[in-house]
C-alpha cells in the first residue's frame, strides 16, 4: 500500500486525513504542535481553563466540528504530534520529535504547513509589548493570557477586529484598531468581497461591534511608531488628514494580513511565481493542488484562503492524491471542492486589495530601522551595500552579503519587507528583486538531528 504523508493538522491537514481515511487508507499525519487545530482552531491545552466557546463565538460550531471530526480518526491514522520536519529531500522527510531524530518515506507527500504573520518593521517594534497578531491569539488561545491590558491593534489585515473583538470578549480594553489601508479601497473591492457573503457580513459585524464598544478605528493611517523608554507606552499614528495623534498603550499586536509557509514546499519541489497583489512568491499548483510528482499542497500553506478554504482544499487534496493512486472519486465531489476553494480564494483577493500591504511605507522606512532582527541589520544597512561598486541587486545576493534573512527565522519574517527594501534601491519590481531561497533547516534544531537517527 502506498504510503501517504500529511505534514500539518489544521483545518486542510484534518480534512485531507478524513478523505484519505474515508477511502480506505491510513496516513500518517505530522505536526509541530502538541494539540491538532492549526492556528484558527487551536485546542487549549486541557489542563486550561479556558472559554473556548465564548472565544470562538460564531465560529464554535466549525471548530467543535473540526475536532470531533479529527479525534474520530485516532486509531485509523498515524498521528505524530510534537514532531517537525526540518528538511526533505527526494521521497525522504528528516524529523524531529521531543528532540530525537528520525526519517519517514513517502509515496505521496500533501503539505498543509498553514500561514503565518506578514509583517514590516516598525519605529518601536522591538520594543517589550508588541506582538504580531498570532502571537497575540496564541498567547489566548494556548495559554489563557493577555499580552496586555490596554492593547492596540495596527497594521492592514481583517483579522485585526476579529483579535480585538476576542481579546475583548476576554477582558482587555482595546486602545485603538489603525488600518494603513484607505476606507475607498474596501469600498473598492466590495463586488469581489460578495463572493462569500456570510464572511463579509461576519467581518462587517465586527467593524460595528468594535464601534459600538467605543474603540477608536482609524483607516488610511500613513504612519505608525510605537512609543515607549523601556516597554509600550503608546502607539503615535499620523491620521488620513495628516493629523498626529498618539494613543496610550501598554502593549501592541501587528500584522499586515498573512503569508503561506512554503519552506517545505520549495524544499520538496515546487515551482513558485510572483503574485503582484500579495506581493509574494507563491507556489504553483493545478487545481488540485498538484505542485510537482508526489507533492500536493492545500490550505493557507498554498494559498490564502481563511479556514474554509483550508478545509475544502485539504479533501481536495487528498481526492488528488486518490485519483493518482488509481482510487474512484466521484467527479461532483472534486467538482464542488474545486468551486468552493476558487470562490473563498477570490474573496482573499479582494481582501488583499481591501487591507493592502503598505509597499510606500516600507520603501520609506528610515536607515536606522532595524530590518532583521535575528542578525541585527538595518534599512540602512541593505541599502548601503546595495549602493557600492559591484553592488547585489538580487535578494539572496543581498542576504549572503549582509546577513539579512539568516537567522533563526530564516527570512520567515523579515523576507517580505525585505524584497521591498531591495526591489526599491534596484529600481526593479518584486519580480525582479527575486525570491528567498529556502534551506534545510527550516526551523532550528539541535545539532544531533542532523546525524543519523
Amino acid at each position: 500500500m502506498s504510503s501517504v504523508v500529511i505534514v500539518g493538522a489544521g483545518p486542510a491537514g484534518i480534512r485531507a486525513a478524513c478523505t484519505l481515511v474515508e477511502h480506505g487508507l491510513r496516513p500518517i499525519v505530522i505536526d509541530e504542535a502538541r494539540l491538532a487545530g492549526g492556528q484558527g482552531y487551536r485546542r487549549p491545552p486541557p489542563a486550561l481553563s479556558l472559554d473556548i466557546k465564548r472565544l470562538m463565538g460564531s465560529e464554535y460550531g466549525k471548530y467543535e466540528a473540526l475536532h470531533r471530526d479529527f479525534d474520530a480518526l485516532h486509531d485509523k491514522i498515524d498521528y505524530r504530534p510534537r514532531t517537525l520536519v526540518w528538511a526533505i529531500d527526494g521521497n525522504m522527510l528528516y524529523l524531529i520529535s521531543d528532540g530525537r531524530p528520525s526519517t519517514q518515506t513517502f509515496d505521496k507527500l500533501i503539505l498543509a504547513t498553514g500561514a503565518m504573520d506578514k509583517v514590516a518593521p516598525l519605529p518601536g517594534a522591538t520594543l517589550p509589548g508588541v506582538f504580531t497578531l498570532g502571537g497575540a491569539q496564541i498567547a489566548l488561545k494556548d495559554q489563557g493570557c493577555l499580552i496586555g491590558r490596554h492593547v492596540a491593534f495596527v497594521g492592514s489585515s481583517p483579522l485585526l477586529t476579529l483579535a480585538a473583538k476576542q481579546y475583548r470578549q476576554m477582558g482587555a480594553e482595546i486602545a485603538l484598531i489603525a488600518d494603513t489601508t484607505p476606507l475607498k479601497n474596501k469600498i473598492r473591492e466590495l463586488p469581489t468581497l460578495a463572493k462569500s457573503p456570510r464572511t463579509l457580513m461576519r467581518g462587517i459585524a465586527y467593524q460595528a461591534q468594535a464601534l459600538a464598544s467605543g474603540t477608536p478605528i482609524l483607516s488610511g493611517v500613513t504612519s505608525i511608531a510605537i512609543e515607549g523608554a523601556t516597554r509600550v507606552e503608546g502607539v503615535r499614528v499620523t491620521t488620513a488628514s495628516g493629523r498626529e495623534r498618539t494613543i496610550a498603550c501598554d502593549a501592541v499586536a501587528l500584522g499586515y494580513g498573512l503569508k503561506p509557509e512554503t519552506q517545505l514546499a520549495d524544499l520538496a519541489g515546487a515551482r513558485f511565481a510572483y503574485d503582484a497583489l500579495f506581493n509574494l512568491w507563491l507556489p504553483v499548483t493545478d487545481a488540485d493542488g498538484r505542485a510537482a510528482d508526489n507533492l500536493y499542497l492545500a490550505g493557507d500553506g498554498a494559498a490564502i484562503g481563511g479556514a474554509d478554504a483550508a478545509e475544502a482544499s485539504g479533501a481536495l487534496a487528498a481526492c488528488a492524491v486518490l485519483t493518482d493512486l488509481q482510487i474512484a472519486v466521484p467527479i461532483s465531489t472534486m467538482q464542488g471542492l474545486r468551486r468552493t476553494v476558487s470562490r473563498l480564494r477570490a474573496f482573499q483577493r479582494g481582501l488583499a486589495g481591501a487591507f493592502a500591504w503598505p509597499r510606500h511605507m516600507i520603501r520609506q522606512l528610515p536607515d536606522d530601522l532595524t530590518l532583521c532582527r535575528c542578525e541585527d541589520v538595518s534599512v540602512g544597512d541593505v541599502r548601503t551595500a546595495m549602493r557600492r561598486e559591484f553592488a547585489p541587486v538580487e535578494i539572496n545576493r543581498v542576504k549572503a552579503i549582509t546577513r539579512c534573512g539568516m537567522g533563526r527565522c530564516q527570512g520567515r519574517v523579515c523576507g517580505p519587507a525585505l524584497q521591498e527594501i531591495v526591489a526599491e534601491a534596484a529600481h526593479c519590481s518584486g519580480t525582479a528583486a527575486g525570491r528567498l531561497r529556502g534551506q534545510a533547516p527550516i526551523k532550528p534544531i539541535a545539532l544531533a538531528a542532523g546525524s543519523e537517527p
